[in-house]
């Protein structure tokens, strides 16, 4: 990493630091999964969805499919899900691995519900996304004006006050962190990790 790159990262790790610790609480478990034999295509899918994390977190994290289904219990706060559907059958990846803020969120995004936070919010897409629209929550391909990114690895960070985002840039060429969706109740901090 070059020192620009890591100028830009370190105030977005300082409030991860900072506010992960604050943020943190006793976990409580996933409730457990009915086993499933090795070797099964489940056994893919849950290897899929823990590629978002860190290997620290893969042990721990439930597995949980875009149903809803527990695939295999945890005993972290994190929840991993494997890469939607639609974007598995077009041959792309986008797993991640997300704290109760963002499953919270993520609930709220799916819904077109609105969402505040009054914590900081981690996820983590390790494996990388297949694209989106940096300015519209909903577009699902990219078009001359929507401002498609496809990010390689990465984690994204909510706050609970917008205002601390004013100081970031929306330009996901900036070299290190920056806001996606700016101005939605879902905007969060994207920052890019090297591979």
């Amino acid at each position: 990493m070059n020192r620009m790159s890591a100028c830009a990262i370190a105030p977005a790790i300082a409030v991860t630091v900072l506010f992960s610790a604050c943020a943190q609480k006793e976990a409580e478990p996933v409730a457990a999964a009915p086993e499933v034999p090795a070797g099964t295509a489940q056994d893919a899918v849950i290897a899929d969805a823990l590629s978002a994390a860190l290997p620290s977190m893969a042990d721990v994290a439930a597995v949980m499919d875009w149903e809803g289904n527990t695939l295999r219990a945890g005993t972290s706060h994190y929840t991993c899900m494997p890469t939607p559907p639609h974007q598995k059958a077009a041959g792309i990846s986008s797993p991640m691995c997300m704290d109760e803020t963002w499953m919270r969120w993520a609930h709220a995004w799916e819904k077109r519900e609105p969402f505040t936070t009054s914590t900081i919010g981690i996820s983590y897409m390790l494996a990388g996304d297949g694209g989106a629209s940096n300015i519209d929550p909903y577009a699902s391909a990219a078009t001359p004006d929507n401002e498609w990114v496809v990010e390689g690895p990465h984690l994204m960070l909510l706050v609970p006050d917008p205002a601390m985002l004013e100081s970031l840039p929306t330009d996901p060429a900036n070299g290190g962190p920056y806001v996606m969706w700016k101005g939605t109740p879902y905007a969060h901090v994207m920052v890019p990790v090297a591979d």
